[in-house]
């Protein structure tokens, strides 16, 4: 493992990057709980606002699995703070305009586009464990029932 956390069990390097609400995540902070991360390539889509608003209707069955739930894009604190808000999501969204974290997680790859190709974030999720190990991860994800599977994952491995 370089510095990318794609082999499963591996620890993952403490990060901190900007995030809604003038916060800032710091992986460290959450020590003894499980995190997880679903990037996404932009907000206000229908993939990922129909991805943002199923974490957001399983958020207290998460809470009770003792998980938080971050969403990041390459999309600015602005941006999300409008998604944010016109969805009524419970937790924050990460920006990550300089791909920073993206690239910590393996998670920008060549897209197509109406026969066009262009670098975007490929829809995935991860999970960290309370010990900061990441412990599953999903990519390509298709939105349909993916949260539930998420969700599941994270009951059954508290």
């Amino acid at each position: 493992m370089a510095d990318s956390p794609s082999a499963l069990q591996c620890q993952v390097p403490d990060f901190s990057a900007p995030m809604t609400n003038d916060k800032t995540f710091q992986l460290s902070d959450f020590v003894g709980k499980n995190v997880v991360i679903y990037f996404y390539p932009k907000d206000n889509t229908p993939g990922c606002t129909t991805e943002s608003m199923a974490f957001r209707d399983l958020y207290d069955s998460f809470q009770q699995a003792n998980t938080e739930i971050f969403g990041l894009s390459r999309d600015s604190l602005r941006s999300h703070e409008g998604f944010k808000s016109k969805l009524g999501l419970p937790f924050e969204l990460i920006s990550d305009p300089d791909e920073t974290v993206c690239n910590l997680f393996d998670v920008m790859k060549m897209k197509s586009m109406y026969g066009k190709q262009h670098r975007g974030v490929e829809r995935s999720t991860f999970v960290i464990d309370g010990s900061g190990k990441l412990v599953k991860e999903w990519r390509e994800v298709k939105v349909a029932g993916h949260v539930d599977e998420v969700l599941e994952f994270v009951s059954a491995n508290q």
